[in-house]
């Protein structure tokens, strides 16, 4: 919940989405530092909370309850989040290298990486067996094998620590309460099963194993996994359907690169949690507390937090550091697989209900942290604030992307005074796509369309806006039938130090020429400024033998829309950091950045040929650009709403009233024009699209081998309605 609106001067990167550096990123948005820029790198949009894998495991709790939504705590707290894989440290220049060979800069790190348990070096895991960390592959890979599992399925599980004992006991509970019958093996290398706890809490756990019929085998090591069984080095072959490591504890591989100091691979911290480089810190699994060594346990991660938030921050400011004091031992509950729990320390054995209970609700407490944030402080307005302010200041936030243009109608007022274009080499004038010019080309007369389009920003990642700009923009010239040919930038950078800026401005201009340079486009030049926010915008030229207009379509043509519809009311949930308990909003983002992030030059390519009419689907929204092409047409149509494609979690924002800014702006302008059931998902035909797909009308005798020919190419595509003679009219059943 960032205050003021400081010139950002240095840069915090945090690499992970541990439960230290959430906790950070929470207490951030509370009280955040002026001057400083917060990136969070984790390969996901959520993060698992381990207190409450054994009991997702074992069906007490949902997925959504489970994971840290990195997302909507990035926005809370301010900070930039990027969804990638971190594969290095290059502490000379001050980058993180990320998987695909970006480099963030930096002038403070830290890392919260977590550890894995894979095995890579016994034959056959990484193929056919399931590391129960990292945690988010596991979940995915468990829910799929318990939908198909077999009558009797049979497990092995690597690994008989407390977690390997916790694991199988919620593996066994939940197959059994599926209908199943399990046949469970757990393998301990050693001697001794359970060897890090109290002697009470092993004889409590044993006997919990036991009533599991989990079948307990010690000095077993595992020499290679096939896809149904688990050799063992003495030569017995465990049949095995689902094959699960929670042995050991493995640090992430490039940490050895780093040239920091290390133990067994993990970072070594002092008390102040710096590493061997002052300039980056280690929390978490992957840290090494040399001066206080503990067991790997997500309780220190979390106490870790406060000195951490503390130390980055006194760092950046040249102030003085603290030092963190682990405690030497801690409770531990074990939870059983049914709802009940084995208490440890200090030997004491506990167990029963009552302590599932109370750790039911320490971990519920916990990740009510993240549910919903505090609400963002708005000025009031003064007393004598002009008649009609307050109407027009709204309580959600301005939208990005194209959900902050300008409505249609006030657009088409504007135009309304603009002459007919005056040259005769000027072919069209506003109210399509793009701009038509005749040229000459090599091949006789041709044409060249003419368009611009500019995007405020509605993410701090500013090579991730550059590169859906760039394809927003390119989708002018798609949808028209054009090659792209020529690109003019036109950017606005918010207030930054001058480091920032050139590297800002230079993520900005790599992210985009890649675009636009695969799209057959160079970028010739442009204009940079520096204003309130980030803004980036592309003027475009394409070349074509004949353009292709939003008039033209047919009686009985199909129409046909690639991408599904959704971006406006997701990018609105994110920015207003919505909050629904079973839905995950960082996934919804991701889903629909990926979707905006997707070229049109393929789909172009196979419409191009036989569309009648076409255009690409951007702020008006689906409804509001058929009725564009109705109007040019002169006809009516009526639409499949259940054929439609929808993002993923775009219905239920929009159930719950989610919309973006232009949304009533679009809805208004159709009224008249549209006969269309009053429900959440007819709500999103006047969602305005960022990077939408492309609308085209086809001929009906071709209009499934079109789809088939796009779907063939990989193209998300949907025949979703037909053309119809008679007055303007858009029907929706």
């Amino acid at each position: 919940m960032q205050g003021e609106n400081w010139p950002q001067l240095r840069d915090l990167v945090l690499i992970g989405g541990g439960h230290a550096h959430a906790l950070l990123l929470r207490k951030w948005g509370m009280a955040p530092q002026a001057g400083t820029r917060v990136t969070v790198i984790n390969p996901g949009s959520v993060a698992p909370y381990t207190g409450m894998l054994p009991g997702y495991i074992a069906g007490h709790y949902t997925r959504a309850e489970m994971m840290i939504d990195l997302v909507r705590l990035a926005r809370f707290a301010g900070a930039r989040a990027i969804m990638a894989r971190a594969v290095g440290i290059d502490r000379e220049a001050r980058q993180v290298l990320l998987e695909g060979g970006r480099r963030l800069r930096y002038d403070v790190a830290s890392i919260d990486i977590g550890i894995a348990s894979n095995q890579p070096d016994l034959p056959g895991f990484d193929q056919f067996a399931t590391a129960a960390k990292p945690l988010g592959g596991y979940a995915e890979r468990w829910e799929a094998f318990v939908a198909n599992a077999p009558p009797a399925p049979r497990l092995v599980v690597i690994g008989a620590g407390v977690g390997g004992a916790e694991l199988a006991m919620a593996s066994a509970h939940r197959l059994r309460a599926a209908g199943r019958k399990p046949q469970i093996t757990l393998l301990e290398r050693e001697a001794t099963a359970l060897p890090h706890i109290g002697a009470g809490a092993r004889t409590a756990l044993l006997a919990q194993l036991t009533a599991h019929d989990i079948r307990l085998v010690t000095g077993a090591t595992p020499s290679g996994i096939t896809e149904d069984a688990v050799t063992l080095a003495s030569g017995a072959v465990l049949p095995s359907d689902f094959t699960l490591s929670v042995a050991g504890a493995q640090p992430q591989a490039w940490l050895a690169e780093t040239g920091l100091a290390l133990n067994s691979g993990f970072v070594t911290v002092g008390p102040t949690l710096q590493s061997s480089d002052p300039l980056v810190f280690a929390v978490g699994d992957c840290a090494h507390m040399g001066f206080a060594p503990r067991p790997k346990a997500g309780v220190f991660a979390v106490r870790q937090a406060p000195i951490l938030y503390h130390n980055l921050r006194a760092v950046l400011s040249d102030a003085p550091l603290r030092a963190f004091k682990p405690q030497r031992d801690y409770l531990k509950l074990i939870s059983t697989g049914r709802k009940s729990a084995v208490a440890d320390k200090l030997g004491l054995r506990l167990e029963g209900a009552w302590l599932w209970q109370w750790k039911d609700r320490i971990d519920r407490t916990f990740m009510a942290k993240f549910g919903a944030y505090p609400a963002m402080r708005h000025p009031s307005l003064p007393r004598d604030a002009v008649t009609g302010l307050r109407e027009v200041l709204d309580d959600k936030p301005l939208c990005g992307g194209c959900g902050a243009k300008v409505g249609a109608g006030t657009l088409a007022l504007a135009l309304r005074g603009l002459p007919a274009p005056a040259r005769a080499d000027v072919l069209s004038g506003p109210g399509d796509d793009a701009g038509i010019l005749a040229v000459g080309t090599a091949g006789g007369q041709g044409v060249q369309v003419l368009t611009t389009d500019h995007l405020r920003a509605f993410t701090p990642d500013a090579a991730l806006m550059a590169r859906i700009t760039a394809i927003h923009a390119l989708g002018d010239i798609w949808a028209m039938g054009a090659t792209p040919q020529s690109a003019l930038s036109q950017i606005t950078l918010p207030q930054l130090g001058p480091a920032l800026q050139a590297e800002m401005l230079d993520e900005i201009l790599v992210a985009a020429s890649e675009v636009l340079r695969a799209a057959g486009a160079d970028i010739l030049g442009g204009h940079t400024s520096i204003g309130a926010e980030l803004t980036i915008g592309f003027s475009l030229t394409g070349l074509a033998e004949k353009a292709i207009t939003k008039a033209g379509a047919q009686s009985g043509d199909a129409i046909l829309l690639t991408k599904p519809i959704g971006t406006g009311t997701i990018l609105a949930a994110e920015m207003a950091m919505t909050y629904l308990p079973d839905l995950l909003l960082g996934e919804a983002v991701a889903g629909g950045f990926a979707s905006m992030q997707r070229p049109l030059a393929t789909a172009s390519a196979i419409l191009s040929p036989h569309a009648t009419a076409m255009t690409d689907v951007t702020g008006f929204g689906l409804a509001g650009h058929l009725l564009e092409m109705l109007e040019g047409s002169g006809k009516a149509a009526r639409l499949d709403m259940a054929a439609i494609p929808l993002l993923p979690g775009a219905e239920a924002l929009a159930a719950h009233g989610i919309a973006s800014s232009i949304a009533p702006a679009n809805r208004a302008l159709c009224l008249g024009r549209i006969k269309a059931p009053n429900t959440a998902r007819t709500a999103l035909l006047y969602d305005p699209q960022t990077a939408g797909g492309l609308l085209a009308t086809v001929p009906a005798d071709k209009a499934q081998s079109i789809l088939q020919a796009l779907l063939d190419a990989g193209e998300p595509a949907a025949l979703i309605g037909h053309i119809n003679d008679g007055p303007v009219m858009l029907e929706v059943n």
